[in-house]
């Protein structure tokens, strides 16, 4: 694909930081939590250091809670071991212009140790990893991601002090395509959009969704990395230019009882070759596809429950598996069937299958990395698929996704697959991040018991 506008070179950037028109670069990596995570460094320091020598960070950044607590059971980082540094390596295909923040540029960066070997539990290594695994066999992989959010009118300040109670989100009924009532948050919307184009991205467009102020911008699909490292600025990017709205948003999987949010995950695979040829496409098949992607897609489906720890990393993402909700609940594929948990469109180039366990708050590298990783099982295996859904996958009788972490996390746990693909160390690492989540959860006393006990029981 072509080099999108808004991406920098070196040259370029040395040449904006001569001129004044560039102050500030941040160099960041995405954490376990999925959140963009980093330093904003002098653009003159990190034209004459940061450049060629990256720059450090504490080790204890994947190895926290979601409150940046310290949290014990982490081989990589610790008391005993003193909390030293990794260093962050910048990644200059990534390097780019942060409009909505003056002066500012942006650059993705991999993790490293202090002796140069890779921190392998780090999530784009853990996707690096994958890709690595698929060149191997002359395939390239090609993912787009659908993230979809809820605008609020109460500004993220004022959200935190009401503990979340009695927000006003942006619309007040369903709003799936509509376009009146999305007009109202189309200022915030746009500024998003053309924020994310300038940033480099190739923003397809925006549409309302079930819930309350609910929204879906999309993007066009790219090389597996290069999506997700989009994915992970577009999110932090939103979230920053709806504050400066006076807004909110969330990417939560479920907010309220309502409609969750999801993050639907496209991905197929080409050749590696000069033409990319298309390997899941097959003419004289009935339905267009290949032996590859028939056993990709088996494979998929064999591991979905096994690994959908990196499908739905934490206590609320289980609270989005509703039936008749448009999240999947049942193991089954079928060919634009929203009901099931994989969905099969597109032909030549675009035959893909479409993953919709996730939900907005996925990591998307942990996500696709289990897709290729379940795909490699089937191709390795030569797995036979399954005949597809034809019908309502929900009352369908199939077998269904974890209903919780404690159950994902196990499978997990026991899965040969999570740990021949992945490794042991990268295994542990992200079970310890579900028990650490696990026991937060048991230990809160939340609204709800309150509500049922305070006078009642």
């Amino acid at each position: 694909m072509s080099r999108n506008p808004g991406m920098l070179t070196q040259d370029e950037l040395v040449q904006l930081v001569t001129d004044g028109e560039i102050d500030t670069v941040i160099v960041a990596f995405c954490d376990m939590q999925g959140r963009l995570t980093g330093k904003r460094v002098s653009a003159r320091l990190f034209v004459e250091e940061v450049a060629a020598n990256g720059c450090e960070c504490c080790n204890y950044l994947l190895a926290v809670d979601v409150d940046m607590n310290t949290v014990d059971g982490y081989a990589v980082s610790s008391w005993e071991t003193g909390y030293g540094d990794m260093v962050m390596t910048p990644d200059f295909s990534t390097l780019r212009r942060i409009p909505w923040l003056p002066g500012t540029a942006m650059v993705m960066a991999d993790l490293s140790w202090l002796d140069g070997n890779p921190v392998a539990v780090a999530p784009r290594s853990i996707l690096n990893h994958q890709i690595d695994r698929l060149a191997e066999r002359g395939l390239v992989p090609f993912v787009g991601t659908e993230l979809e959010f809820m605008v609020f009118d109460d500004s993220f300040r004022q959200a935190w002090s009401s503990g979340y109670h009695n927000l006003t989100p942006a619309t007040d009924y369903n709003v799936d395509y509509a376009i009146h009532a999305s007009t109202r948050m189309e200022p915030l919307l746009r500024d998003i959009r053309r924020g994310m184009e300038s940033a480099g991205m190739y923003c397809e467009g925006v549409k309302g969704e079930c819930n309350l102020g609910q929204q879906e911008i999309a993007f066009r699909y790219d090389h597996a990395r290069v999506t997700c490292d989009n994915h992970t600025i577009y999110r932090n990017g939103a979230k920053e230019i709806a504050d400066q709205h006076g807004k909110s948003l969330t990417f939560m999987a479920k907010y309220d009882e309502r409609e969750g949010n999801s993050c639907h995950i496209h991905i197929s695979l080409r050749g590696a070759g000069e033409n990319g040829d298309a390997v899941f496409a097959d003419e004289s098949d009935p339905h267009g596809m290949s032996p590859l992607f028939r056993s990709f897609i088996a494979g998929i489906l064999a591991t979905l429950r096994e690994l959908t720890l990196f499908y739905a990393p934490n206590i609320n993402s289980y609270k989005r598996f509703v039936d008749g909700s448009f999240a999947p609940t049942a193991v089954a594929w079928g060919f634009d069937n929203r009901t099931c948990a994989l969905r099969v469109v597109g032909h030549g180039h675009g035959m893909r299958v479409e993953c919709r366990a996730p939900g907005g708050d996925v990591n998307q590298y942990l996500a696709v990395s289990a897709l290729i990783a379940g795909g490699l099982y089937g191709i390795e295996r030569d797995l036979e698929l399954p005949e597809p859904m034809a019908g309502n996958a929900y009352t369908s009788g199939a077998e269904r996704l974890p209903t919780t972490l404690a159950e994902a996390a196990d499978l997990f746990a026991k899965s040969e697959v999570a740990r021949a693909a992945f490794g042991d160390d990268v295994v542990e690492h992200y079970l310890n991040y579900a028990r650490v989540e696990m026991a937060a959860f048991n230990a809160a006393v939340t609204d709800w018991e309150r509500v049922r006990g305070f006078e009642r029981l």
